[in-house]
Order: structure tokens, then C-alpha cells, then sequence
């Protein structure tokens, strides 16, 4: 029984730690960019679009089309890097053990 009191008070302060967490993930902020720089978003690690800059020489009726795909390509490039980022803070979190296969973070 002294074993089950330990594990729910382990269990309590992980809660706490995640939670934490989860505040820091709202306020970190990831850059990503396309078109060697042209192009670039900013996202906080839980993936909420905070900013977009394009470099005012794509900004021709005829390269729309570019464009897009320049923001498509710069919101994959910092989601790419939100995953390193949420992937350290789990390994600092859970003291470098990795999560079991197919268990996903609740965000």
C-alpha cells in the first residue's frame, strides 16, 4: 500500500510538471521560413500562428501562386522544429525516459 501512496504522489507532481509545461509551450515561439528567408511564420510550440512576414518583392499579382506555397513551406519548416522543441521538454520532463510507442502528448 506504501508503494500506491508513492506512485499517486509521483503521479501528482508529473500532473503539475506537464501542466507547466503546457503554459511554457504556449508562450515558446518557433520561426520557420522558406525562399531563403523571403518568407516567414512564427508559431508558438503548441502550433498557433502568431506571425507571417513576406519580403515585399513577392508581393506581385503574379507570383500569388509562389507565395502560398512559400507559407506552406515555411509553416512545415516550424512545425518540423516544434517537434525537436516539444521533444527536448518531454525529455527534460520525464528525465531523459522516452514515451512508449504510440503514446501521444495531449496537445
Amino acid at each position: 500500500m506504501r508503494d500506491l501512496m508513492g506512485m499517486m504522489k509521483e503521479m501528482a507532481g508529473l500532473k503539475s510538471k506537464m501542466e507547466a509545461m503546457q503554459a511554457e509551450l504556449d508562450e515558446t515561439l518557433v520561426d520557420g521560413q522558406s525562399g531563403g528567408g523571403m518568407v516567414r511564420v512564427t508559431l508558438t510550440a503548441k502550433g498557433a500562428l502568431k506571425a507571417i512576414a513576406i519580403d515585399p518583392e513577392l508581393l506581385k499579382p503574379d507570383d500569388r501562386e509562389m507565395v502560398e506555397d512559400l507559407i506552406l513551406a515555411a509553416h512545415a519548416d516550424a512545425r518540423a522544429k516544434i517537434e525537436g522543441v516539444v521533444a527536448e521538454k518531454m525529455k527534460a520532463l520525464t528525465g531523459g525516459l522516452p514515451l512508449p510507442p504510440g503514446m501521444k502528448l495531449p496537445f
